[in-house]
This record gives structure tokens, sequence and C-alpha cells, in this order.
């Protein structure tokens, strides 16, 4: 079958952009849901039957939702410009709407956080992401916790199971900026 190039705008690139952001942030693990930026380029190759094959690339920005939240792309909002990730994801998907089938053949995303350099020319006192492993951060995830587990009416307390994103910014001294997943205890509060 012949390779089509339909424009970037079309309908029915559009929702195979749509469909296949939704199925590349539902197989991640780790990081944040991508949202759609623009489509690069598309490709298509209608099946002899039904259904056409797209093949995408996609510009990408990463949101506030953790993937493990499970929340649509278009549900979650966008970072500020100081703490993007962007990037770029190539994706072939099939899709059927006769039948409602949407199979996401195969993906593949790049992602990079803003260049410092970049950050620090248009915003001097913006946040700088750094290492979420570092001790710091680690601290004031554990205090937040802490302050979380003593507040809340939940019957179990909760302990840190990731830091996920971290900054640092100066203000009078050190502001720390923490992101992380906690999971629930066996420890009850009431023992």
């Amino acid at each position: 079958a012949a390779l089509l190039s339909p424009h970037c705008n079309d309908a029915a690139v559009e929702e195979a952009a749509d469909l296949a952001l939704r199925q590349i942030n539902a197989d991640r693990e780790e990081g944040y849901v991508l949202s759609l930026y623009r489509v690069v380029s598309a490709r298509e190759q209608p099946q002899e039957i039904t259904g056409s094959v797209f093949y995408l690339i996609l510009d990408v920005v990463d949101t506030e939702c953790h993937v493990l939240s499970k929340k649509l792309w278009k549900n979650c909002n966008h970072r500020p410009a100081h703490s993007t990730v962007y990037g770029q994801c190539k994706a072939i998907i099939y899709i059927n709407q006769a039948r409602n089938i949407a199979h996401l053949n195969t993906y593949e995303c790049t992602l990079q956080p803003v260049p410092h350099r970049y950050i620090w020319s248009v915003c001097p006192d913006c946040p700088a992401d750094d290492s979420p492993t570092k001790s710091e951060y680690l601290e004031a995830a554990a205090q937040s916790l802490a302050k979380f587990n003593a507040e809340s009416e939940q019957t179990h307390y909760f302990s840190v199971l990731n830091v996920t994103r971290a900054s640092m910014q100066w203000v009078i001294g050190p502001a720390y900026f923490v992101e992380f997943l906690i999971q629930e205890t066996s420890c009850s509060k009431n023992e």
C-alpha cells in the first residue's frame, strides 16, 4: 500500500497521536505523564481491508501527573518552563476505527530537561532541577511526610517510596522542593 503524507493537523493524525500518547503513557512505569506539544511528522499506510498504520514523530513535554496516577495526558497540567522535561517520541500505531482497535506496535521516546544555562538566562532566580537522590532532598521529603502523617486522619502511617523530582532555590537560605511517591505501611496510628 502507498505511504500517504497527511497534514499534521488532520483529524485522523490528531486522533492517532492522542491514542499513541495514551498507550505510551500507560506503558511507562517511571516519570511523569507526557503531553503532546505538536505532531512533527505523520505518515499513513492504509491497510488492504480496513484501518491504517500511522508512523508518527511527536514533540512532547512532561506534566505534573506521575505515570502511576494513570491520568490521561489531556487531564494533566503542564509544568512551568523552567522545570519542564521535553523530548520526542517516535511511534507506530495501527488504527481500525470500524472495529474500535488501536494497537501501538512500537515506540521510542528521548527526553531531556531544559538546559540550566537557558533557564538561568531567562529566569536567574528560578529553582534548578537537581538529583533527587541527594540527602537534602530525601530529608525534605521525610520531613514533609512526617507532617502529613501527624496531621492526616489516615488509619496507617505512610512512608516515602522514592523522590521523583527535586530542585533548590536560594531565597534567604536554601529552599528545597521535592516531589515524591508515598506508600501506605502496615503500621497503624492507633498502636
